[in-house]
């Protein structure tokens, strides 16, 4: 009896080739979704990190205009220079229908992955603001 089951053993140590064919037709049709999924969170990702870089970019120029006073008259258009490539801004001034304001929005503009991509910051800012002048205290020594 011993003997008999030692044979059997034996004879079904081994995969049939069905079961090897079944196996590697269903890995054909998973690594190509598996591949796809792990490009689209790829793509998710650094999406996501340029998209973080744009708009601190986006408020660090907005805020440059607000507080320059360029915003009224200055330029409405450029880019980041050396230190970040492949970022650049537009500036749009509307007319804010009420009071002396504007509505004020800093686009940038970048690509991820070949596709054009951009955020966009807005606020609303006083005309009045951006004609005065602002004078620096002067101290005198004694």
């Amino acid at each position: 009896m011993q003997g008999s089951f030692a044979r059997i053993i034996r004879n079904d140590a081994g995969f049939t080739f069905v079961e090897i064919l079944a196996a590697m037709v269903f890995l054909a049709i998973l690594i190509p979704v598996v591949i796809g999924a792990l490009a689209i969170s790829n793509r998710a990702g650094v999406m996501a990190e340029r998209s973080a870089v744009a708009m601190q970019l986006a408020e660090n120029r907005l805020n440059e205009l607000l507080v320059d006073g360029t915003w009224a008259s200055g330029a409405t258009g450029g880019d980041f220079g050396q230190e970040w490539p492949g970022y650049r801004w537009e500036m749009t001034n509307t007319t804010w229908p009420e009071d002396s304001m504007s509505e004020l929005s800093v686009t940038v503009h970048f690509q991820v992955q070949g596709r054009d991509q951009n955020v966009r910051l807005t606020t609303i800012a006083s005309e009045e603001a951006a004609s005065a002048t602002v004078e620096t205290p002067t101290t005198s020594t004694p």
